[in-house]
């Protein structure tokens, strides 16, 4: 998804650059495409528009930093308010609860759980030296199931068939 978004986002702010000045003309051109890319990696419609709007709020007749282009300055812009509607905080999982910690994946299709259940188990045997195993539930594609049993044995852990 996020790379998909930057590469999106990389391609459309060539449409402003070399401007002195971001207008709403061009900053609104600019957003539409920002919105359709945020929609195609499914954001939900409210945060849409809410981002939309704050971007478009503090882009419009902002005076651009002399050493940075429009573009550069809208890069900033929008990065700050990603950074607003994420959270700035990171996050650990908390792997001192009662065994075992529990970690469910969801998602839509094609997001990359099944891969990035397998990296997740890799980083936890390695680097926190914990036992994993996984499990899959995914009851519509029944290939998730062994390329998830291939995953884990790949990283070294185990593996419920259900």
């Amino acid at each position: 998804m996020f790379d998909n978004l930057t590469d999106r986002l990389s391609r459309t702010l060539r449409n402003i650059s070399g401007r002195g000045r971001l207008t709403e003309d061009n900053v609104k051109e600019t957003l539409r495409e920002v919105r359709m890319a945020l929609l195609e990696a499914d954001v939900a419609l409210p945060v849409v528009r809410e981002f939309i709007n704050r971007v478009k709020e503090k882009a419009v007749g902002h005076e651009v930093n002399k050493s940075l282009t429009p573009g550069q300055e809208f890069v900033k812009i929008v990065r700050s308010e990603l950074v607003a509607a994420m959270g700035e905080e990171n996050q650990t999982l908390n792997l001192a609860a009662q065994p075992p910690a529990v970690v469910l994946m969801a998602g839509l299709q094609g997001a990359g759980k099944t891969t990035s259940v397998g990296k997740l188990g890799k980083f936890l045997r390695e680097k926190h030296k914990k036992k994993v195993l996984v499990v899959s539930a995914d009851v519509y594609r029944p290939a998730a199931i062994k390329q998830l049993e291939t995953l884990a044995e790949q990283v070294g852990g185990g593996f419920l068939p259900v």
